[in-house]
């Protein structure tokens, strides 16, 4: 197959509102905002993909980015390992992490669609796997809400035949999180899993004070209960209790999630699509993580991360969230607690574009 060549890199901008809006410890998302980034090619073969864009100006900064992106990559062949890292250095004056970096990987993610696709193959194929089921946990709800709200909601997760789902934690005092844990805990299955997440929301201090009591809940993990950058406080944390420290959606580039190995400050870890380099960075950063014999989860961006998880070593969770649902011709499907990764080409993703307009921001 001879390399595709890039033509143009156009963008939208939509925003979605939220079936679930999620309360965290950062805020309460009632809607979400997408930059949606096509990669045409001079071969007629179009790469896709998405990126959030968090805060309401966040699609178009990104999308400013990538226009910048065009002019850098225009005529070139899609090459997409090249690309990224002639990307990173060319736009390395902005910054090695944000915006700049957070666009280099929407970028990368189309561009690794748009060669499987043109080998008519799906993503996980292309990089060397086989199609077929990910293990998924939900994580489209259980905000800080009361406790038998919580619980509802968590009856309503398990569609779908999930097994695992996140409750996130950081309510004012610990006896608050422990309520909604043990109004969840009765009100779905024995042998359904549950993760926790505090959203970066407690101090070092408080951590220290707050974890121990929720150690015998028999959670999968605590997620990013501190501040993502302060690795000697979730090493810290680590050595003082048994439930596993799970961090990494904050990683930017697999050399962040080596600091975090050298640091030794997660038992586990997951990193995000979008800040860890698309495609190119997930893969050298599975490699980091497999060779310091750490378990590899994803954070969000479930269409192409179903896609990774089948070619990594190590793999643990996929996180599930249905949010880009509404603007996709056909969103990802869960059977039996499972994402399951087609035979379509790419990472079968195709915008609904009747809801794309109607959802233009």
């Amino acid at each position: 197959m001879h390399p595709l060549t890039i033509r143009s890199v156009t963008t939208r901008a939509v925003e979605v509102p939220l079936r679930r809006p999620l309360a965290t410890k950062i805020g309460t998302f009632t809607t979400t905002p997408f930059l949606l980034i096509d990669l045409h090619t001079e071969e007629g073969v179009t790469g896709r993909s998405y990126l959030f864009g968090y805060r309401p100006n966040g699609a178009r900064l990104l999308a400013t980015v990538l226009e910048e992106i065009e002019v850098m990559v225009k005529g070139r062949p899609c090459t997409p390992a090249t690309l990224y890292d002639d990307l990173v250095r060319g736009l390395n004056l902005y910054g090695p992490q944000g915006i700049a970096f957070q666009a280099i990987s929407g970028f990368d993610m189309a561009a690794w669609d748009a060669c499987a696709r043109a080998a008519g193959l799906p993503l996980a194929a292309f990089l060397g796997g086989t199609p077929g089921p990910v293990r998924a946990y939900n994580s489209n709800g259980l905000g800080l809400m009361a406790p038998d709200a919580v619980a509802a909601q968590a009856v309503e997760l398990l569609d779908g035949g999930f097994r695992a789902m996140k409750i996130r934690f950081g309510r004012d005092h610990v006896d608050g999180d422990v309520a909604a844990f043990e109004a969840v805990r009765e009100a779905i299955p024995d042998d359904c899993l549950l993760m926790s997440d505090f959203n970066q929301g407690l101090s070092r201090r408080e951590a220290l004070r707050r974890l121990p009591v929720l150690d015998d809940l028999g959670l999968v993990w605590f997620e990013e209960p501190v501040a993502y950058a302060d690795l000697d406080g979730c090493r810290e944390l680590r050595e003082t209790v048994a439930t596993p420290i799970q961090i990494g959606e904050n990683f930017y580039g697999p050399t962040d999630l080596q600091a975090a190995v050298d640091a030794d400050a997660a038992d586990f870890v997951m990193p995000d699509a979008q800040r860890i380099g698309g495609v190119t960075g997930w893969m050298r950063a599975a490699a980091i993580a497999h060779e310091a014999d750490l378990p590899i989860s994803t954070h969000l961006f479930p269409e192409v991360s179903s896609h990774l998880m089948r070619v990594t070593p190590g793999a643990h969770w996929l996180e599930y969230v249905e949010w880009a649902s509404p603007f996709l011709a056909e969103p990802l499907v869960v059977r039996d607690g499972h994402a399951q990764v087609t035979t379509a080409p790419g990472t079968g993703i195709e915008w609904n574009e009747d809801a794309v307009r109607s959802l233009a921001a």
